[in-house]
């Protein structure tokens, strides 16, 4: 059965582990973008430019997402409990 308590702890855990993702995801492209432009250059014909605004713009609806399946969520049940 699903507590109250075990929903926030999994909300709370589902936080930290996407904000984790998100932040090796920025890590990689700032500290290894030519790796990682060389590695999807393989199978898709992008110009700089346009690789860099697709994954900014990915790390952007990941983080919103996260904020608002996660964060939030996470959050009314602590002002709740």
């Amino acid at each position: 059965m699903m507590t109250i308590d075990i929903l926030s702890a999994v909300l709370g855990w589902a936080t930290v582990i996407n904000m984790g993702i998100v932040t090796l995801w920025f890590l990689l492209i700032v500290y290894a973008h030519d790796w990682v432009y060389q590695l999807h250059s393989r199978w898709f014909t992008l110009s700089v430019e346009r690789f860099d605004t697709i994954h900014y713009a990915g790390m952007a609806f990941y983080k919103i997402s996260i904020y608002l399946f996660n964060l939030v969520p996470f959050l009314a049940l602590q002002i709740v409990v």
